[in-house]
């Protein structure tokens, strides 16, 4: 069984940075593309970033490109969330997710590997 823990969340000022990470277990992240979602208080779960399997392909959506930075330590089995220059607009609950098949493609659906989430507020 494959458990994807999230942490890092926490409550930070507008401006400030915060470091997600995404620690899998039950499985070795190696092979898989990974990303992170995240979902608003009444809004339904949106696309944030994705990463391939060996890290050489990123995708941001546009609302974090040049803020937030995506990468992985397969040696670790995690991934990671580096998000700076933080907007009250990214407040919301994080989730990562991991590939179930061994496709690298940035597409993700309920049917793959979900984290519980961490709580990210940014106070203006």
């Amino acid at each position: 069984q494959v458990q994807l823990v999230e942490s890092g969340g926490g409550l930070v000022q507008a401006g400030g940075s915060l470091r997600l990470s995404c620690a899998a277990s039950g499985r070795t992240i190696s092979n898989y593309a990974m990303g992170w979602f995240r979902q608003a208080p009444g809004k339904e779960r949106s696309f944030v970033a994705a990463i391939t399997y060996n890290g050489g392909a990123t995708s941001y959506a546009d609302s974090v490109k040049g803020r937030f930075t995506i990468s992985r330590d397969n040696a670790k089995n995690t991934m990671y969330l580096q998000m700076n220059n933080l907007k009250p607009e990214d407040t919301a609950v994080y989730y990562c997710a991991v590939k179930k098949k061994a496709i690298q493609t940035f597409q993700f659906t309920m049917d793959d590997y979900w984290g519980q989430g961490t709580q990210v507020t940014v106070s203006s």
